[in-house]
C-alpha cells in the first residue's frame, strides 16, 4: 500500500495572504464592544492597513486554527484622543435636531467632501457637543482572536488592497482619514468638520445607519 502524502500545513499570515477570522474585542474595562462570529467572520488582505495595526503586527506568522488574546496599547488600535475632536455646533445643522439624544451618531460632511462621523457627548441650549474620536480612543483594547483560514491573495485581491491603501493614505496626507480601517464599524477618520478658513462648520448631517 503505498504511503499516503502527509496533510499540507496551512499557510501562515504575512503579506499578501487573505486571513479569515473571528474576535471579540474588549475596551479597556473588559467590556465586549464587538464581535466578528464564525458565521459571520472578519476577511481582510494582509499587509494593507485593513485592519488596526496592532492587531495586525501580532497576528504575523499565525496559522488556521490557532487562537491568541492581543492586547493593543491605544497608539497601535483607534489613535489617541484629540481634544480638538470635541467641539460644538448648532441645532441648526442637526436633521430634526428636537429629537437628538446624547449617543446619537450622525455622519457629516467635511470641509474636503471626506465623511465624518460624530458623536453627541452633550445637548446645549442651541446647539450640541459632538465628538468626533472613535469611541475606543485612547483606550488599551484587547482581541480574542481565532483564525479560521489562511490562503494566498489573488492578483486581483492584492490589486485592489494596494489600491484602497494608497487611497487612504492620500486621504490622510490631504488631512482625511488617519490611514488605517478596521471593519465592522471601526473606520475613523480626524477630518474635523470645524476646521474651515473662517471658522464656520460646513457640515451636512445624516443620521447614522445602525
Amino acid at each position: 500500500m503505498a504511503n499516503q502524502p502527509p496533510p499540507m500545513e496551512s499557510l501562515p499570515i504575512a503579506t499578501d495572504t487573505v486571513v479569515t477570522l473571528s474576535y471579540v474585542l474588549f475596551n479597556e474595562n473588559g467590556e465586549a464592544v464587538d464581535q466578528a462570529s464564525t458565521a459571520e467572520p472578519l476577511i481582510y488582505v494582509h499587509g494593507y492597513a485593513q485592519i488596526v495595526p496592532g492587531l495586525e503586527r501580532a497576528l504575523e506568522g499565525l496559522r488556521a486554527g490557532e487562537q491568541r488574546e492581543i492586547t493593543v496599547e491605544p497608539a497601535e488600535a483607534f489613535g489617541e484622543r484629540e481634544d480638538s475632536g470635541i467641539f460644538e455646533v448648532d441645532k441648526a445643522d442637526f436633521p430634526d435636531a428636537g429629537e437628538v439624544e446624547v449617543g446619537d451618531e450622525f455622519v457629516a460632511q467635511g470641509p474636503d467632501g471626506e465623511p465624518v462621523a460624530l458623536r453627541v457627548v452633550d445637548i446645549l441650549p442651541d446647539g450640541f457637543r459632538v465628538d468626533t474620536n472613535h469611541p475606543l480612543a485612547g483606550q488599551k483594547v484587547r482581541f480574542q482572536v481565532q483564525v479560521s483560514d489562511v490562503r494566498a491573495a489573488s492578483e486581483e485581491e492584492i490589486a485592489q488592497a494596494q489600491a484602497e491603501l494608497e487611497e487612504r493614505i492620500e486621504e490622510s496626507e490631504s488631512g482625511g482619514c488617519c490611514g488605517h480601517d478596521h471593519d465592522h464599524d471601526h473606520d475613523h477618520d480626524h477630518g474635523h468638520p470645524h476646521e474651515h478658513g473662517n471658522g464656520e462648520v460646513l457640515v451636512t448631517l445624516s443620521k447614522k445607519s445602525s
